[in-house]
């Protein structure tokens, strides 16, 4: 019953912060929508904020099995990081990512949600820049000090790109400054 209840709380929060967003989002309606009482969100997710970092959670476990989907594609291990990076860019222009990772999260969740993302980037990160350091690929240099520099220019970038005017031109000039970055790094043949 535990997890059919989680499950149920989730799939509604997300709906609705997907389309009106956190603010918006009703508790009474989300619990009446999943057959549940108030008492089972706070008895599962203890309020509104928590029902929230679950849904980050998922949603960051997808973006990351996104992600991977994309390492997989290319051979080239530095241009499957440099993909990687990019296709993290475009995330920021799926609508619902957007709106709840990139736009509500930060407000809400604040540290937490840097938390959350740590989690499950640095690790990998880390992993990729050592791989690639080892190869030869790129300068030596600490990989999770790297790791962490990367990552958070690349958060930033795509809280960038999401509250844009111009997303696209955004992504593009993200892109492009991800790219000379990455390519700047790289050890001289």
């Amino acid at each position: 019953m535990t997890a059919e209840t989680t499950k149920a709380l989730i799939a509604a929060a997300r709906r609705s912060f997907a389309t009106v967003g956190y603010a918006a989002t009703s508790m009474d309606a989300l619990c009446a929508e999943a057959g549940l009482t108030r008492g089972a969100l706070y008895h599962h997710f203890g309020g509104k904020d928590g029902l929230l970092e679950a849904v980050v959670r998922q949603m960051d476990g997808e973006m990351t099995a996104r992600l991977q989907a994309v390492w997989k594609r290319h051979e080239d291990p530095f241009d499957a990081f440099k993909a990687c990076c990019l296709a993290y860019l475009d995330l920021a222009l799926d609508a619902e990512i957007q709106r709840i990772v990139f736009r509500d999260a930060p407000a809400v969740l604040g540290q937490r949600l840097r938390d959350i993302d740590a989690e499950g980037s640095i690790a990998p990160i880390v992993e990729a820049l050592d791989g690639l350091m080892t190869s030869g690929r790129l300068r030596r240099i600490d990989p999770e000090a790297l790791a962490r520099m990367l990552n958070g220019a690349m958060i930033d970038a795509v809280l960038w790109i999401a509250s844009s005017d111009n997303q696209a031109e955004a992504v593009k000039g993200a892109s492009d400054a991800v790219v000379l970055l990455l390519d700047g790094l790289a050890a001289k043949a």
